[in-house]
């Protein structure tokens, strides 16, 4: 109704066929959500996957994931990446070992490229989850829309930068948990060599 001409949220879009002259949309990605350290490169779609896989952790808790986002912190060395979630309680307490298995399984879930990075050239640390308090989302999207977003346009990004967000963020973080232990990988011939900048 509002028209597709106010479409411009940094979507990507694949013209799926037409009603009449209409074309029907599919969502593909956000553009240009990449998350990187090293020579790894994370994209939004790759991301999301991780993440569903890691959520299955907290089902037998009655625990889910209400909204997430990242960050690439480069600040610390190694650099790693970081997940900040917004959990819906359930009945029952959820340890933090299940926490770690969940920073365990995003790693084992992404490329070869970012687990050789942890396991065999050491440039990526492990993965970090910030669980945040309630309504952190919330308060994200005030934000947004106090910068001049529109309501009607707004998501929470999968990817933020340095800045109020991220001050935002971690002020309201609860409980913070790493992955345990290196994913796992086996060198093939797909390795990346860091020094050609090729595979």
């Amino acid at each position: 109704m509002a028209g597709l001409y106010r479409y411009r949220v940094g979507d990507v879009l694949r013209v799926a066929g037409f009603k009449n002259k209409t074309p029907q949309f599919n969502f593909l990605r956000r553009k240009s959500v990449v998350l990187s350290i090293d020579s790894d490169k994370t994209d939004e779609v790759e991301l999301q996957a991780a993440v569903s896989n890691a959520v299955n952790h907290l089902k037998p808790f009655g625990a889910s994931l209400v909204e997430y986002t990242s960050r690439a912190d480069t600040v610390s060395i190694p650099g790693h990446y970081v997940l900040y979630w917004e959990l819906r309680a359930g009945d029952t307490t959820v340890p933090a070992s299940v926490f770690e298995d969940c920073c365990l399984a995003v790693e084992e879930s992404l490329n070869s490229v970012y687990r050789q990075g942890r396991v065999f050239d050491k440039s990526i640390g492990p993965l970090e989850i910030r669980v945040v308090e309630e309504g952190t989302f919330d308060k994200m999207m005030d934000y947004a829309l106090s910068q001049g977003a529109s309501i009607n346009q707004y998501k929470a990004p999968r990817c933020v930068r340095h800045g109020p967000v991220v001050e935002l963020l971690d002020g309201r973080v609860q409980s913070t948990f790493f992955s345990p232990r290196c994913p796992k990988w086996a060198p093939g011939n797909k390795q990346w060599d860091k020094d050609t900048g090729g595979i």
